[in-house]
């Protein structure tokens, strides 16, 4: 179980596809999402639990989208939403990502979390589309997680601007903007 604020949330089981994010590396990361989690804007792509997001609410941000294309992840997502009563500064896609990211657009995000399963190159068309249909406000950050360095190399092909890297065991967070 994730906690946030005191509060148990439902997860779901971690397999090949989920896998939710380690609270050791959840606390470093909302340390340097600071500077952007006051009233921010916050899109979370392969959501799961809607943990990364609820966190960005319980940690200041406005609003937060969670999108995910699982059914059992939709489900968890909503009981975690009514359990932290956030109905209001939450809105919900139960879709696949690329349905999702073109339904957003004309919007911006303060905060992207990019968690697609890893065994996946979702990465690589979800930030060339944020990108690409300028859902990123000017300032605004992308972090993906990753395990894989090779990755990384890729990301470097696409022009946008590697911010910074951490490593947490085999787990890295990519800040992008």
């Amino acid at each position: 179980m994730e906690l946030i604020g005191g509060a148990k949330l439902f997860t779901l089981e971690g397999n090949e596809i989920t896998r939710p994010t380690l609270d050791r590396v959840k606390e470093p990361l909302f340390s340097m999402l600071m500077k952007w989690l006051p009233e921010a804007n916050v899109l979370d792509l392969f959501a799961g639990s809607g943990a990364l997001g609820l966190e960005a609410i319980s940690r200041g941000a406005e609003h937060a989208v969670l999108c995910d294309n699982s059914k059992k992840a939709i489900y968890v997502i909503n009981e975690n939403v009514q359990k932290l009563k956030m109905q209001d500064k939450v809105e919900i896609l139960s879709m696949d990502f690329k349905k999702a990211l073109n339904s957003l657009k004309g919007r911006t995000f303060d905060i992207v979390f990019l968690d697609p399963p890893y065994k996946t190159d979702y990465y690589i068309q979800a930030i060339e589309t944020i990108k690409n249909q300028e859902l990123i406000a000017k300032d605004g950050v992308i972090v993906f997680e990753t395990d894989s360095d090779e990755k990384i190399k890729e990301i470097e092909n696409i022009s946008i601007n590697i911010l910074k890297i951490r490593k947490y065991g085999r787990v890295k967070l990519v800040f992008l903007n």
